[in-house]
């Protein structure tokens, strides 16, 4: 058949409404014509490398095009990779808030019966756990930026050679420094960068000095950089502000379940003027970027006009002052970051040895391993862990099962292993993993 015969040989659009008939009642007529159409005009680009095309292949696209409209896009999924802040799934696992339905007070001074401010939701928990006041914007990134943008447009930034890292996906501190207007100037070299580099780089067009905690790697060996209370120090004495990127921003001490990370708290008593860090790494909460330190410069902060373009909204808020009222009073353990961290390998054992007992069918054992934080953060400290080793007939194939489940569940495959970490999965998420790990084999 000549291509002009196959594309007379396409069903016309009345003629697919017809066939679809009631199925086709539950949405919009304009939505069900227009995805028919759509439907057909691509089967007609395919004309070329399809033999023959039946009218039933072109209701079954419509059909399936139709269905997928009503499956939200964004979904639940099992972490099962031990991965704790995964960054393609969402980084740190929300705790439970209800979001509030219809308005609220965002910006409502319900005291005064006047407009008020978006940040009193949180400044308030804020300078309680970090003994400063601070603000909020949508990631780290955008609290770099706005820094640098309203203390040092046009000016010199110092930054040491050794901290102008890449932060994930491409994106690297030198070029978001260049975005915001402000001049790098660097100082010392890769692994040394001592008090005098700094010292001698400070001169008239000085406006800030950056320190950038190296929060995804590690310098080891013949390395040196001075002190943080040392350079707070030389800040105060030549009169410009020490602001320190400590991206992971952990509230809590770590360090009793091997994870040694900087806190925000620390080095603001050190004398840092500035600190940013993430909302949703080890502080366990939303994507934000949080701001703190010193009262004027924050006062300035939030008068840039990129302030409000990079505010965040009132779930944000909500999700934040959840979780930094969870972190003030004590609740680590609601927060699920946290209580994944602190969970020991005797725990997690405990767990797999329960739910391969439920499954005496499941072709796997238990082997020692390691967790990862993840999350661009504590690199080189690894959490150990139990993993629940199955050796299917096809580990690609069985870990291709698992991702289509309802709900997904995200698995490891290494050596024709998949391997399961229950570091990263709820407790009441395990029912649903062992139905998923049942009907993988399957």
């Amino acid at each position: 058949m000549s291509e002009p015969d196959k594309r007379a040989a396409l069903p016309a659009v009345h003629q697919v409404l017809e066939r679809l008939g009631d199925w086709a009642a539950r949405f919009p007529r304009p939505l069900v014509v227009e995805e028919v159409r759509r439907q057909l005009s691509r089967l007609r680009q395919e004309l070329t490398e399809k033999p023959d095309i039946e009218p039933a292949e072109v209701d079954h696209r419509v059909r399936q095009a139709l269905e997928a409209l009503e499956t939200p896009s964004l979904r639940r999924v099992i972490n099962a990779t031990g991965v704790v802040l995964h960054t393609n799934l969402g980084r740190a696992p929300l705790g439970r808030f209800e979001p509030l339905a219809g308005y609220s007070n965002l910006e409502y001074d319900l005291e005064a019966g006047r407009r008020g401010k978006r940040d009193v939701h949180v400044s308030g928990l804020l300078e309680r756990l970090v003994g400063a006041p601070g603000i909020v914007v949508n990631n780290n990134a955008a609290a770099v930026f706005l820094t640098l943008h309203e203390l040092a447009a046009g000016y010199e930034v110092i930054v040491s050679r050794g901290e102008l890292i890449e932060i994930g996906d491409g994106f690297r501190i030198p070029d978001i420094m260049a975005r915001s207007g402000a001049l790098l100037r660097e100082v010392g070299t890769t692994n040394k960068t001592h008090l005098e580099d700094y010292r001698a780089a400070i001169n008239e067009r000085t406006r800030l000095i950056l320190t950038v905690h190296r929060s995804n790697f590690r310098i080891t060996g013949f390395t040196a950089q001075p002190a943080l209370a040392d350079l707070a120090a030389l800040s105060r004495e030549r009169g410009i502000p020490l602001y320190q990127d400590l991206g992971s921003g952990c509230l809590v001490d770590l360090r009793p379940h091997g994870i040694d990370e900087p806190m925000p708290q620390a080095s603001l008593r050190d004398g840092v003027d500035l600190v940013s860090f993430s909302g949703d790494k080890l502080l366990g909460g939303p994507q934000a970027g949080i701001i703190a330190g010193r009262a004027d410069l924050l006062a300035r902060l939030r008068r840039n006009p990129m302030f409000r373009a990079l505010r965040v909204d009132k779930l944000s808020y909500q999700a934040l002052e959840a979780t930094l009222r969870r972190l003030l009073l004590g609740a680590e353990d609601e927060i699920p970051a946290l209580r994944m961290v602190r969970q020991s390998a005797a725990e997690i054992r405990e767990r797999a040895e329960a739910l391969l007992a439920c499954l005496p069918e499941l072709p796997a054992r238990l082997e020692p391993g390691i967790s990862m934080i993840g999350g661009g953060s504590t690199p080189e400290q690894p959490l150990a862990t139990w993993l629940i080793a199955i050796q299917p007939a096809s580990a690609s194939t069985y870990e291709e099962c698992l991702r289509a489940h309802t709900p997904p569940v995200i698995a490891r495959v290494d050596d024709e292993k998949v391997l399961v970490d229950l570091r990263t999965v709820f407790p009441e998420e395990e029912e649903e993993l062992a139905h998923a790990l049942r009907a993988a084999l399957g």
